[in-house]
């Protein structure tokens, strides 16, 4: 079994090497057109093409048809991701007295990176994940009171950190 799987990788990764060379723009484009952005799209590009080889590695057979399936079913992720982060953009800016001025508001994303691990980690699952404060304990590993309390402190932490950053801006 071992000399028959030395054999076969060699041919698969050239098929492969093949698909890849062939179908790589298309898919690229496919993908260009429905973000507007060549950065995304290179970026769904490669992890259908990581999604390609796992499948080929498993046994599975990738055709161009394939392709554009899982590129359509990364493009989904890929949107909802997005939403998901605008409305955590909304969230934390109607929190702090002021709404996020865009999806690209900077300014946010980098006080939740200024932000201690555990006070980002509770307003993640809070507002981006959209756990409630029950479901949030459970993954933290607490009680639910403990949430609020952490949910409190982290609010009051983030909001002096965006203010600082306001007025330094």
């Amino acid at each position: 079994m071992e000399s028959n799987q030395t054999v076969s990788e060699p041919g698969r990764s050239t098929r492969f090497t093949a698909l890849y060379t062939r179908e790589y723009p298309r898919v690229h484009a496919f993908a260009h057109r429905r973000t507007g952005n060549g950065g995304e799209a290179e970026e769904i590009a490669a992890e259908v093409f990581r999604i390609a080889w796992e499948h080929e590695l498993g046994g599975g057979e990738t055709t161009p048809g394939w392709l554009f399936v899982t590129a359509r079913n990364v493009l989904g992720n890929h949107y909802r991701s997005t939403t998901r982060l605008s409305e955590l953009h909304r969230r934390i800016g109607e929190e702090v007295g002021r709404a996020a001025t865009s999806p690209e508001d900077s300014t946010v994303l980098d006080t939740l990176d200024r932000l201690p691990g555990p006070h980002r980690e509770v307003l993640l699952l809070s507002y981006w994940d959209g756990l409630t404060a029950a479901e949030a304990a459970a993954v933290l590993g607490c009680g639910t009171s403990a949430v609020w309390v952490r949910l409190h402190r982290a609010r009051k932490a983030f909001r002096e950190h965006y203010t600082s950053s306001g007025e330094s801006a």
